[in-house]
């Protein structure tokens, strides 16, 4: 099973398994063929050249809905000093000011893209720390990025700053004009200040106004205390009386809700799902982060009440979120190794078997455009010599073929020591 020496423009794949739910099945796995020609899916019938692929699974490329490429690798030079939150926030803050250059920036988040190419992602959505200066500094850096990486993953932008960096008046009015600008998403992270409703209330106005889609980071504790998602939930209602507000809204991480009481938990949900939010969970960062103590074992995962929401039909995506900088020190941008621990640590086995909705048409849903198989799309797809999950999810699938417009793409992943140079440049300490 491999295209290497094969230089034909028509083929076809002969029994391929696919999730059902791709297919509009309720099937878990199902064989077909899939034929190309010209770069497109084409009727099988219509090759000649085929290959019996013996169940090999086919998947659809990989959306990585939420990102921090801006943040990408700096691990080397800032490590997390404690592995806490608060460590990561004061170590990236201190890294930011010191060093975030339009080069700098430009070079890491290169590389996590060269990363996300070569294990299959299509599309990412990455916030992008936006606190002045740094607005003006990463924003038309993205923008270049996006131009230059069209038709091999698209991108979209989501502005980030505290909530008490928000203001209708002040400097992030500046901000969310150069995410307008710039196509991007107006995005910011809610805790509970004092004024969070008036400050949401602003917020949404401020979107309305612009016309903008809005994405938090929302309550990534573990205190069962902070509820700032049921306000965001009231927020969006409030928003649709007063401006006709209908925009998506995403909001990620949501680590809270699997401390609080059951009930309340739950009504929460409710209020969620009537407000037509989608949902990204974070499961890598949130297991890294969240109940670190030193010289304590963690006792909690953080991991969001993904199937709580999905019962209650609210949208779920996983994604990647911090790669090797202080909120995460590892990852790859490997979309299938998100689903691979979600799998593991959310306990989806033993569950409906549509999760990998998840981590493609869900998070496509957004704003990309879904990745399909059906004929007449794109030749856009991974092929795994794995035949049903669990073959999938036993190893880290390192020999998958990645193929987009009906060929097989160089997967060569870059090389750590392609960083040398710019980590040497700024390695003075923050």
């Amino acid at each position: 099973m491999d295209f290497a020496d094969l230089k034909h423009d028509s083929f076809a794949l002969r029994n391929v398994s696919i999730p059902g739910c791709l297919l509009g099945k309720s099937a878990d796995l199902v064989q077909i063929d899939l034929a190309i020609s010209g770069g497109k899916f084409v009727d099988p019938k219509q090759v000649a050249l085929s290959i019996n692929m013996k169940g090999a699974m086919v998947l659809p490329p990989f959306v990585d809905m939420h990102t921090h490429l801006d943040k990408g690798h700096i691990w080397p030079r800032s490590p997390n000093p404690n592995g806490t939150f608060q460590g990561a926030i004061e170590t990236v803050g201190a890294d930011r000011q010191a060093r975030w250059t339009a080069e700098d920036v430009r070079a890491r988040m290169e590389f996590s893209l060269k990363c996300a190419y070569a294990h299959g992602t299509r599309a990412i959505r990455t916030h992008l720390d936006s606190v002045p200066p740094q607005d003006d500094i990463t924003w038309p850096v993205f923008c270049e990025l996006r131009a230059e990486w069209a038709g091999r993953i698209a991108l979209q932008g989501v502005c980030l700053i505290g909530c008490e960096g928000f203001s209708t008046d002040g400097p992030f009015r500046h901000t969310a004009q150069v995410v307008k600008d710039s196509g991007g998403v107006l995005g910011m992270v809610t805790y509970p200040v004092p004024d969070l409703k008036e400050r949401l209330d602003a917020f949404f106005d401020l979107a309305a106004e612009l016309d903008l889609p809005v994405d938090f980071h929302v309550d990534e504790t573990l205190d069962p205390n902070v509820e700032t998602l049921r306000m965001i939930a009231e927020a969006i209602r409030a928003a649709k009386i007063r401006t006709g507000y209908d925009q998506p809204v995403v909001v990620g991480h949501c680590c809270s809700l699997s401390t609080q009481d059951e009930a309340r938990a739950m009504d929460t949900l409710d209020l969620v799902a009537s407000s037509k939010m989608y949902v990204v969970s974070l499961p890598l960062c949130n297991l890294y982060l969240q109940d670190r103590q030193e010289g304590r074992t963690p006792r909690y995962r953080g991991i969001t009440l993904v199937h709580e929401m999905k019962a209650r039909g609210i949208p779920v995506a996983f994604a990647s979120d911090n790669t090797r900088d202080p909120f995460y020190a590892y990852g790859d941008m490997d979309m299938l190794e998100v689903l691979r621990e979600a799998t593991r640590i959310g306990h989806l086995d033993h569950s409906e078997p549509d999760w990998i909705r998840s981590v493609n048409e869900i998070p496509a849903d957004i704003g990309f455009g879904a990745p399909t198989l059906i004929l007449g799309a794109p030749a856009d797809m991974l092929i795994f010599k794995a035949r049903n999950w669990n073959e999938l999810f036993a190893r880290p699938q390192s020999d998958r073929i990645v193929v987009r417009n009906g060929r097989q793409i160089d997967r060569t992943l870059p090389d750590y020591a392609e960083l040398d140079v710019l980590m040497e440049k700024t390695n003075e300490p923050a």
